[in-house]
């Protein structure tokens, strides 16, 4: 589990304030400080993660492991990683903490809005919310998750949001190569009446990851 900041989030999918006027779904939410940090400013937001089923204490005992682990993995492949956003390990690991601490106070205190789901599957009405946001998941496992359950996980997303879908990053995870089936994908949705874009965003940490793409119901 990532314990990415609202920061971070701001940066990937590249949004303001007028972004954050509705209701927000971080999806998968992972121990992202986002929903939050996103609340204390007065933000609705809210998060989906099959591993919320699991209980905050179990969560909680976790995290540093898996923090660790994500660090050593980033040290193992340095040349695949750039640090201009970040400008240092120190500070990333620090955004991350507090991240991480915000993520474990809040699921605590309000775990009404963390949602134990798993995609292609939400339980969420239809546009029950503004806009989804998803990092690091599709795309990112390619190599696990084929062409047609990134289509079913995206037309779920696209469901339940009354504006727009972003997903952030448009590589692979490890090799950062592009996705094969990207294209393909694109032409798939549009087919299902969604429009498709791909936006360069202020953020860069993989190599070459600094895309996301942008999905809506076509008006």
């Amino acid at each position: 589990m990532s314990s990415r900041s609202f920061l971070e989030y701001r940066a990937m999918f590249a949004f303001d304030e007028r972004d954050l006027d509705g209701v927000l779904l971080d999806c998968a939410g992972g121990a992202s400080g986002f929903v939050a940090e996103a609340r204390a400013m007065g933000v609705r937001a809210l998060a989906a993660d099959p591993l919320y089923a699991d209980g905050a204490a179990v969560l909680a005992e976790r995290l540093s492991a898996d923090l660790d682990q994500g660090n050593a993995m980033i040290s193992e492949n340095a040349d695949r990683f750039v640090w201009g956003w970040y400008g240092s390990a120190e500070r990333r690991r620090e955004m991350r903490l507090r991240a991480r601490s915000a993520f474990i106070a809040d699921i605590h205190r309000r775990p009404g809005a963390y949602l134990a789901a798993c995609l292609p599957h939400l339980p969420l009405a239809d546009g029950s919310v503004d806009l989804v946001l998803c990092s690091h998941l599709l795309f990112t496992w390619a190599d696990r998750l084929d062409q047609e359950w990134h289509r079913a996980a995206i037309m779920e997303m696209s469901r339940v949001s009354r504006r727009e879908v972003r997903i952030f990053p448009l590589v692979r995870m490890g090799d950062g190569e592009p996705v094969p089936f990207l294209d393909a994908l694109r032409a798939d949705l549009r087919a299902e009446g969604l429009t498709c874009a791909v936006r360069e965003v202020p953020y860069e940490f993989q190599r070459g990851a600094r895309h996301m793409l942008t999905v809506a119901k076509r008006r």
